[in-house]
């Protein structure tokens, strides 16, 4: 199965609740949140206050993307805040397999994330740990790049190792991902897909949904 999770990083702030009940209105059960710190990335979204406001007003599973610093600091308050799912970048983290324990100890779902030139070794070895993998296809920090084609491979190392070993691992491409792509990251083995820019800045966000849809009932 196919789980699209598009990120809200490119939704119109104002309205945030309008945009999380469009996703609900399309039948997606994921959402992807991006949270930056300035540091890690040189970029700043937002944090636990408006992840806490969000979940008052969506029954979607919270992706919760941690681009910070030693997130290891705030994995209870993103948990307390109703993340489902947290993501934390492997180059920021002190403590990788401490961290993952911590999240599933308060019930969450751990994921890691690893930038396109960080050795994607240095993720297969947490598979057999992780409910989900991120990939990173862009330098993260910003929306709207363009996609890196040689993520593809990165791509499908981690689900060939998935596969070899029956693991239950996610595995989650994110970045530049649009329709004329977004087969290339299915086929490569990524069974989460994040899209943001594709989404929320399209003319219509409801109907290029359905577009995205028709293209992974294919593969079901």
């Amino acid at each position: 199965m196919i789980n699209f999770a598009p990120s809200v990083l490119s939704a119109d702030f104002a309205k945030l609740s309008d945009e999380l009940n469009l996703l609900e209105r399309s039948n997606i059960t994921y959402v992807h949140i991006d949270v930056m710190d300035g540091m890690f990335v040189p970029n700043i979204s937002f944090g636990m206050p408006v992840i806490e406001c969000i979940r008052k007003v969506s029954s979607l599973i919270f992706d919760t993307h941690l681009m910070i610093e030693k997130p290891e600091r705030y994995i209870k308050e993103f948990a307390d805040c109703g993340c489902d799912i947290i993501d934390f970048h492997i180059e920021a983290c002190k403590d990788i397999p401490k961290t993952i324990k911590k999240i599933k100890s308060l019930g969450k779902k751990a994921g890691a994330a690893i930038k396109p030139k960080t050795d994607i070794n240095d993720i297969i070895k947490y598979l057999d740990e992780l409910d989900l993998a991120l990939v990173m296809s862009v330098e993260p920090g910003f929306g709207g790049q363009k996609f890196m084609p040689e993520s593809l491979k990165r791509v499908e190392k981690c689900a060939d190792y998935i596969s070899k070993n029956n693991l239950k691992c996610e595995l989650e491409i994110d970045g530049g991902i649009n329709l004329l792509n977004v087969k290339d990251a299915i086929n490569a083995g990524a069974n989460v897909i994040v899209a943001g820019s594709a989404v929320f800045k399209s003319s219509d966000p409801f109907e290029e949904i359905k577009k995205y849809k028709k293209i992974f009932s294919e593969f079901t």
